[in-house]
């Protein structure tokens, strides 16, 4: 194991989120000197300088432990960089939720930024709307850089890695760059980052356009387009009141929940790749069956309006199968199989290569093909079935490190929820099962208790830190987290 270059490669991570709060500083200085500031705007400005100053010497110390490596990373030490690099993002951004005014107790804020980070969307304040504008800012950042993955970021724009970069973005799952068609990871992640940049500027401009406040349409587009799900305000979207701001947002969460690599083979013109995808037809398929299902089911059983419960059945749908998490209403008033269905789409999630969470539909394709294959062959051993997604053909390990994720991600869930039960036994089993599904599946809200209206931050210390590592156990699809407690990863070549 190299741990020169692993440091070498933290240290940029650090770098990264140093230029990120430093940014959220000036703005903070900026607020601080309108003489209409609250109080607390002050507070910013020395809460996110901190927290930069913080940042840059972590960056520093592991730089300079760094130098004199070689720049190749191998395999071994990428997935231990893409590993350590999500809990070191969250220990870096928690600093600025502590230091402010009001502020949080230090595990609360580190489950504040491994929400963030991770795109989950989950949260511990019970009055967002009483912190500073720049904190607000930077919990909103911190989901943008956490969306395209913040080693994107790092491979887009630094390329002294070399022939590393393609093991490094192998063992990042949120986007996989191998399957783009370009001569060199570093370009694909380039081209990535620019179409996360468009669609996060024009979700925002649209958001302004109708009549959103500039800041508001800023935090909200960043966290929009990453599915992430955090807001400026307590009552989230629906603070607006508004159908075309809610529907303008649901196009864009559902933009960002399709998979990045369509739009870099739509700005290559690869028609025949386009044409041969499925994960996004079955994707759409879904969405527009769970919507008809939904509604039908608040328009026969609530007696709602028709056009009231398409409009909302479409945003609540299009927000928790992306796992962004926006409120416009409390789904969690709807008939029970209303929520048993939401339960179902948000487990599975959006598409591959998305700023979704969830299993994500190609795993969920590939195990149904996978089933009806095994099931052919109790009756026909020696039946030769060729299994396709996206006009490709998997190798034999696809389809069982699939159905092993599959297996994992609920024998994880299951006992990730006794142990919730262990330590909070006065939750009912939908909080209990809503806030462990949430967490691990990058969700945000959950169900009763941690439903949309309400928030995590009467759970125990040691709910939050579970939590949290289940925040990242799931944006990171467990195996670059759980490879990290085998010894033999750590030994030295």
């Amino acid at each position: 194991m190299n741990f020169r270059v692993i440091a070498k490669i933290l240290s940029f991570i650090a770098l990264i989120m140093a230029l990120s709060m430093g940014a959220c500083a000036v703005f903070a200085l900026v607020v601080a000197n309108d003489p209409d500031a609250r109080p607390v705007e002050h507070s910013a400005v020395g809460a996110l300088g901190i927290s930069t100053l913080i940042s840059f010497v972590v960056f520093l110390a592991l730089f300079l432990s760094g130098l004199g490596s070689r720049n190749e990373v191998l395999r071994r030490e990428a997935i231990v960089i893409v590993g350590l690099s999500w809990f070191q993002a969250a220990i870096l951004g928690l600093f600025p939720y502590v230091l402010c005014d009001p502020g949080l107790d230090i595990i609360p804020a580190y489950f504040e930024s491994a929400s963030g980070i991770t795109t989950t969307g989950s949260s511990v304040m019970n009055d967002i709307e009483s912190f500073p504008l720049a904190v607000l800012l930077w919990r909103s950042v911190s989901q943008f850089l956490g969306g395209i993955g913040i080693l994107v970021v790092f491979v887009s724009i630094l390329s002294f890695i070399g022939a590393g970069s393609r093991s490094l973005m192998t063992q990042e799952s949120s986007l996989n760059l191998t399957d783009s068609g370009a001569a060199r990871v570093k370009d694909a992640a380039s081209l990535l980052l620019k179409v996360y940049l468009i669609l996060t500027v024009a979700c925002g401009l649209g958001m302004y356009a109708l009549g959103m406040p500039a800041f508001e349409a800023v935090c909200h587009a960043m966290t929009a387009v990453a599915t992430g799900g955090f807001s400026p305000k307590n009552a989230s979207l629906g603070h607006y009141d508004s159908v075309p701001i809610e529907l303008w947002t649901a196009s864009f969460m559902f933009l960002g929940s399709i998979s990045f690599l369509l739009y870099v083979f739509l700005l290559r013109r690869n028609w025949d790749r386009i044409r041969a995808e499925e994960e996004a037809r079955y994707y759409v398929v879904l969405l527009l069956c769970a919507i008809v299902a939904i509604a039908l089911d608040l328009v026969l059983v609530e007696k709602k309006p028709f056009w009231y419960s398409l409009e909302k059945t479409f945003f609540n749908v299009v927000s928790l199968s992306s796992t962004t998490g926006f409120a416009a209403g409390d789904y969690d008033e709807w008939p029970l199989f209303s929520r048993m269905l939401l339960m179902a789409i948000m487990t599975v999630g959006g598409c591959a290569g998305s700023t979704a969470g969830g299993i994500k539909m190609n795993r969920i394709i590939l195990f149904k093909r996978i089933a009806v294959r095994e099931l052919s062959r109790s009756f026909r051993p020696h039946q030769v079935m060729r299994i396709k997604l996206n006009g490709l053909r998997p190798d034999e390990h696809v389809f069982v490190t699939t159905s092993f994720f599959i297996a994992l991600a609920f024998a994880i869930g299951g006992m990730a929820s006794v142990l919730v039960a262990l330590m909070q036994p006065e939750l009912d089993f939908t909080s209990t099962v809503g806030c462990v599904f949430a967490t691990l599946f990058n969700i945000g809200p959950g169900f009763a208790e941690v439903g949309p209206t309400d928030n995590f931050g009467f759970l125990k210390p040691g709910t939050l830190l579970l939590l949290s590592f289940l925040m990242v156990l799931g944006r990171l699809e467990f195996f670059a987290v759980l490879v990290l407690l085998v010894p033999a990863l750590w030994r030295k070549y």
